[in-house]
């Protein structure tokens, strides 16, 4: 795998993807792998929704395979990820020990003040919020890393008005219509308020931004001959998962699935490309990790994938009892309902979701 140096960011921070430049496009590692497991993960969620039957592409209801597949095994295991490039990763865990038990610490005082406050919707709806700006500026900073050769020019700004665009139109629709058939979290944790005259001003702004930008994009081809590949599937990539997922359809499945695949494998993937050791003949055994190796990504994954049932295990048994067919052994577990208690336990069990977000804006920094 190639060596890895601080250029760029992702998340909305600083990564560190490999300095080449394979065939005169910026990949993070090479045209392959960043096809397959970045830039093309909303299409494959894209030709997946076309194919799904017209009942499940207008329905409230999240079949449980779906569940188990998706929020399980892709969008609560992609948090996790997390992990490895901070308390799994020996030089990390040195370089920000301070930080990591400071922000764990942090999230949960400040998760049982607001549920202590303000309740439990309080709770998701701040948690959802948190989400959402993590899942808008992972877009942004994967731009970042797919224009680090290009110079600092003014088009560059209208690349980072798009990506926000391509997240926030979306976004902002929902705000301004009728409760649909899906949430973030739990039923009421957006704030919304019907006013379809405000979602046409948006739908017509955002409709001038497309044209602007793919008018900057043929002005280039026509000078240039050439165009930035892996930024214009990403920027395209985005806008249409979030338009369909949220815009087009009103089916819960459709949203989870476009939401998750789009957001989830992206990051897992860029976790473990960025944090192979050197593959120079030089490099010891002794710079990799526990779950580096020749069997590394079976262990990456399994621990991801294990971690996330576990969870998900503790949160069926003790708050939402939903899934006894899934977490059998868990509906052993007392179900809580006790205020005081689940003010405690709700922010515990929320944790790795609320530290993922706070570490995620520290550890793609510039060398870090």
């Amino acid at each position: 795998m190639m060596p890895v140096a601080p250029t760029a960011s992702t998340a909305g921070f600083v990564a560190a993807p490999p300095t080449h430049r394979a065939a005169g496009q910026p990949w993070i590692r090479s045209a392959g792998f960043d096809g397959l497991w970045i830039l093309g993960s909303p299409f494959l969620a894209l030709i997946v929704v076309a194919a799904l039957p017209p009942v499940l592409r207008h329905s409230g209801q999240l079949p449980l395979w779906a569940w188990v597949a998706l929020v399980v095994l892709i969008d609560v295991a992609h948090v996790y990820s997390t992990l490895f490039r901070t308390y799994f990763d020996t030089a990390r865990r040195q370089r920000f020990r301070t930080l990591l038990w400071v922000v764990p610490l942090g999230c949960y005082i400040a998760g049982v003040g607001v549920y202590a406050l303000g309740g439990g919707l309080w709770f998701w709806r701040i948690l959802a919020y948190a989400a959402v700006f993590h899942f808008v500026r992972q877009q942004y900073g994967f731009l970042r890393l797919y224009s680090r050769f290009e110079p600092a020019a003014a088009a560059r700004h209208l690349d980072t008005i798009l990506v926000y665009a391509a997240t926030l139109y979306p976004l902002l629709w929902w705000h301004l219509s009728r409760p649909r058939n899906f949430n973030w979290f739990v039923a009421g944790d957006f704030v919304q308020y019907d006013w379809p005259a405000g979602r046409l001003v948006l739908g017509a702004l955002y409709v001038g931004l497309l044209g602007t930008y793919l008018l900057k994009e043929a002005r280039q081809w026509y000078a240039t001959r050439q165009l930035n590949w892996p930024r214009n599937l990403l920027l395209l990539g985005t806008a249409a998962s979030w338009y369909v997922g949220i815009v087009v359809f009103n089916a819960d499945l459709v949203f989870t699935l476009l939401n998750v695949v789009a957001h989830g494998i992206p990051y897992v993937a860029l976790v473990w490309t960025s944090s192979q050791p050197p593959s120079s003949p030089s490099a010891s055994r002794n710079t990799r990790n526990w779950w580096q190796g020749r069997y590394g990504v079976l262990l990456f994954l399994g621990s991801l994938f294990g971690l996330a049932l576990l969870e998900e295990g503790l949160w069926d048994g003790l708050i939402w009892q939903e899934h006894p067919a899934v977490f059998g052994w868990f509906q052993h577990l007392p179900a809580l309902s006790d205020s005081a208690a689940l003010a405690l336990l709700l922010p515990l069990l929320a944790l790795p979701q609320a530290t993922h977000y706070v570490l995620d804006g520290f550890i793609w920094r510039r060398n870090s």
